[in-house]
């Protein structure tokens, strides 16, 4: 059981409550080869929404589904004219992933709104509780799908948005409960979100690592992702003399090794890597002929990230001259990074002090729906440890003590932003 913490006087989650419903959770969507497969707009991830939905119903709060597919659930009778804190994450997963990311914000999020159903004083914002839609982007590839239509930056529309058989965006979004030809309407007006704060596992081993038992988010991470395709010569593997040949694999790995010196020794990104790799054609017996893969480039400055781009392709320029081969690069994303609002980050540090919790400020190196809302709000994030520094795996884990205790300095700081004397 989790262990008690410091007590406050102050209405606190179920610990009880929350614990059982990540774990019913994650039986939807069970992976047979282990871990939870709920991707965006799947039968799982319907599956996924119903569930908390019936969750928030059957503890008296309002549940619906925004024109995006976003799952919304506020307090009985809520005042939508006041500003919000929202809280929470998404349902979605990876394939194979674990039972947390994502999930145990949203449920977390749930939590804190149903006690604040109970709560008499009255609160300067309206505490929400959202479930973004579509944040991995694992079937429909457009990440952060809800977040980007709740801010009113999404460019996309369920018609042109495809999976990989072909098939569009607009029944999935129907049958999730979201209006595929009225998207544009779940967008929030101007300063109807007073802040936003996300609970997260860290994906990372910081916390663990120095013994603290909440993070306070500085900043989300920029992201820019490059899809390369390298033309070589395609030839029999036993007749082409070495000196004659354009061998587009031993090229690819050339810029696979050119890749990883960016961030280890020139050090101009946080981190960068080759995540999918395609061989054409693929044979026993013959030289490759093109090689595709992605690359993905990631540091909080933006100006870091624009280094990191020159340097890459005067990096794939240098290779592809060497080898008498071609290197064509698109850049197929750009992903802004969000720095945190000091005031929440002081009000999240004040909220785990005053449960006894040591905090660390660090930084996410994963994205997180926050960033996508930074632009229209301030923005706040909590991490707690992962254990062995793990995410998107079936081995994904964070102890019931953490998980409860980072739903409680969810639910402090929102009272702390809430209320005029939060002690």
């Amino acid at each position: 059981m989790p262990s008690p913490q410091r007590s406050t006087g102050l209405p606190d989650v179920d610990a009880h409550r929350l614990l059982t419903r990540i774990r019913e959770l994650a039986k939807i969507g069970a992976d047979p080869r282990g871990g939870v497969t709920r991707a965006g707009f799947s039968a799982a991830d319907r599956l996924g929404i119903a569930y908390v939905a019936d969750q928030a119903r059957g503890a008296g709060l309002e549940a619906e589904v925004d024109q995006a597919g976003n799952l919304i659930v506020r307090r009985p009778n809520a005042d939508r004219s006041r500003p919000a804190v929202l809280m929470g994450s998404h349902l979605d997963t990876v394939v194979q992933a674990g039972p947390l990311d994502g999930a145990y914000g949203v449920l977390a999020a749930l939590d804190v709104v149903q006690v604040l159903a109970g709560y008499q004083e009255p609160l300067r914002y309206e505490p929400v509780a959202i479930a973004f839609a579509n944040e991995e982007g694992a079937l429909f590839p457009c990440p952060f799908w809800g977040s980007l239509a709740v801010s009113g930056r999404l460019e996309r529309t369920a018609d042109d948005l495809v999976d990989r058989s072909g098939c569009s965006l607009r029944e999935p979004l129907r049958a999730i409960g979201g209006d595929p030809d009225a998207v544009a309407a779940a967008k929030w007006r101007a300063g109807s979100i007073g802040a936003y704060l996300e609970l997260h596992i860290e994906q990372g081993p910081a916390l663990e690592g120095t013994g603290n038992r909440i993070g306070v988010v500085e900043g989300i991470t920029g992201r820019t992702v490059f899809s390369v395709t390298v033309h070589g010569a395609a030839g029999h593997a036993g007749t082409v003399p070495m000196d004659y040949r354009a061998d587009a694999l031993t090229t690819a790995a050339r810029v696979v090794l050119a890749v990883e010196e960016l961030a280890r020794s020139q050090e101009v990104c946080t981190v960068a890597t080759v995540g999918r790799f395609q061989i054409e054609p693929d044979v026993t017996n013959v030289i490759p002929g093109v090689v595709r893969m992605t690359i993905d480039v990631r540091d909080l400055s933006p100006q870091r990230l624009r280094g990191a781009e020159e340097a890459l392709y005067a990096a794939l320029a240098t290779v592809a001259t060497d080898t008498r081969t071609r290197v064509q690069v698109e850049v197929t994303d750009r992903i802004t990074g969000a720095v945190t609002d000091p005031g929440l980050r002081a009000t999240i540090r004040a909220a785990a002090d005053e449960l006894g919790l040591p905090s660390l400020d660090l930084p996410s190196g994963a994205g997180h729906d926050a960033q996508m809302i930074a632009p229209v709000a301030p923005i706040g994030m909590i991490f707690v440890p992962s254990e062995g520094g793990v995410s998107h795996v079936p081995e994904e884990n964070t102890s019931d003590d953490d998980l409860v205790a980072g739903a409680r300095v969810l639910l402090r700081t929102a009272m702390r932003i809430g209320l005029d004397d939060p002690s």
